[in-house]
């Protein structure tokens, strides 16, 4: 009896401490993500899945929010165009309030971001997941923006 529960509580312990190491690689691979998008690196895309939820969620000027979807691909594209005016504006993202919350799979990742020049903090989270080849991936991802233009992809259909 004495050794089925010791075999228990180090399966126990064995098992919670893998769960420690992955919340650990899930914060770390977001730090390499936030210094990799401040640093305007070209590495940025393959940080997420294929076929990721994207999520541009437009902070309107009265208060209220609407969300814009792209895929993957449109927005790796998209970001890799604003990249060059990024870089000549230094334009780079700060973060705070981090927080790392287990999902199915996964960790979601919330924070406040607050980009350069800006004195106003804004929401945003991702969804990361570790893939079969021990890669992490970001699978969903909402970040807030006060830029208007994003409303011209909002879907009136899906709010």
């Amino acid at each position: 009896m004495k050794k089925a529960l010791l075999s228990v509580i180090t399966l126990t312990l064995i098992t919670l401490a893998a769960f420690a190491d992955d919340k650990q690689d899930a914060l770390n691979f977001f730090n390499n993500y936030v210094n990799a998008a401040n640093n305007y690196s070209e590495s940025i895309g393959s940080m997420y899945a294929p076929n990721a939820k994207i999520i541009r969620q437009v902070v309107k000027p009265d208060g209220t929010t609407a969300n814009a979807y792209t895929d993957t691909a449109t927005y790796v594209k998209q970001m890799k165009i604003g990249q060059a005016g990024a870089k000549l504006r230094k334009y780079k993202n700060e973060y705070r309030n981090i927080k790392i919350t287990p999902v199915s799979g996964g960790y979601k990742i919330s924070a406040e971001r607050q980009p350069t020049g800006e004195t106003y903090w804004l929401k945003t989270y991702q969804i990361v997941k570790k893939q079969p080849n021990g890669k992490w991936l970001i699978t969903e991802e909402m970040m807030q923006t006060k830029q208007q233009i994003f409303l011209k992809y909002v879907d009136k259909n899906n709010p």
